[in-house]
């Protein structure tokens, strides 16, 4: 899969990098704040309701390792992967 960044939307949008970071400038949000929300999104669904082991979501997330997948987590939902499984 291709990694998300601004390169890669913009082109898919057919618009130019500076043109998305300029609309999403006026529209009050960051491009990084709204791949966190994204992120956050994401990995609670796919703790919550699939069978997929933390590192393969991590993987999937873009993250380097399950831990920082964790970490991310943790600041996300103010609990760990594993804590909200087990719930």
């Amino acid at each position: 899969h291709e990694a998300c960044n601004i390169d890669v939307i913009a082109r898919a949008l057919a618009i130019s990098p500076r043109t998305l970071q300029r609309r999403l400038t006026a529209a009050g949000v960051s491009f990084r704040g709204m791949v966190d929300e994204v992120r956050a999104d994401l990995a609670l669904r796919h703790v919550k309701r699939s069978g997929l082991t933390l590192a393969r979501i991590a993987e999937l997330l873009g993250y380097q390792s399950p831990a920082a997948f964790s970490r991310a987590f943790r600041r996300w939902h103010h609990t760990s992967p594993r804590a909200l499984r087990r719930e």
